[in-house]
């Protein structure tokens, strides 16, 4: 048996959710375009330059939802992935996915976006096993804007899918192998881990070190998966 291990934006999907769904909060007038906007745009650029602090960013980028109403919050979110999301899932990706399904491997995203906002596109692949940043919740369910746990981010996503794995009574050395596909530096401590990384629609910085380590390197929009 095979372990398959998805990190999602800029990976299975060609843009990132969590960047997407602060511009929508623009669009639909939740956030200020002026001052909110260029605040998100910084902090993309930081993950971009693997400088984020995650935390700052968990707190900002739930800012807009998290005290409205959770029913509000999920129909703005389900607008979201039918006008955004939706149009950003591409037949590769999805096909990609379903090679490991069908041939019986374990599939897992492993995303620092959170779960608030990649449940439902990560349902939208079909995959089960979602490990996301975990947001802490009041004794009312309502989000504090904090993190909880340990977050999927950088050498974090290896603790994560670790404790998982030991949840369901397994270790990565259990599995024939254990492949990661990523686009990002962000993810290079898991990719060192893994046996098979795959260097997935990389930025220029993992291509330059997916191609010295001779690891396979996979434009999933543009070639066949």
């Amino acid at each position: 048996m095979n372990l398959a291990l998805f990190d999602l934006d800029g990976t299975l999907l060609p843009g990132d959710s969590d960047h997407a769904f602060g511009q929508f909060m623009v669009d639909i007038g939740w956030a200020d375009a002026a001052t909110w906007q260029a605040r998100n745009d910084a902090f993309f650029r930081q993950y971009q330059a693997g400088t984020l602090n995650l935390a700052e960013y968990i707190e900002f980028a739930t800012s807009v939802w998290r005290s409205r109403p959770l029913a509000e919050a999920e129909a703005a979110h389900r607008r979201f992935m039918a006008e955004v999301i939706t149009p950003m899932i591409h037949p590769s990706a999805l096909a990609l996915v379903a090679q490991h399904q069908q041939a019986g491997d374990w599939v897992a995203v492993v995303t620092a976006t959170n779960e608030f906002v990649t449940a439902p596109i990560a349902q939208a692949f079909g995959i089960a096993h979602l490990l996301a940043v975990q947001l802490e919740r009041d004794v009312h369910g309502h989000a504090t804007g904090r993190i909880a746990g340990v977050p999927t981010f950088q050498a974090g996503k290896i603790t994560r899918v670790t404790a998982w794995l030991a949840s369901q009574g397994k270790t990565l050395a259990d599995f024939d192998d254990v492949v990661f596909y990523s686009d990002s530096t962000n993810d290079l401590p898991l990719l060192e881990r893994v046996r098979t990384p795959v260097a997935t629609n990389p930025s220029p910085a993992l291509k330059a070190i997916a191609q010295e380590r001779g690891w396979r390197v996979l434009n999933l929009f543009t070639e066949a998966a």
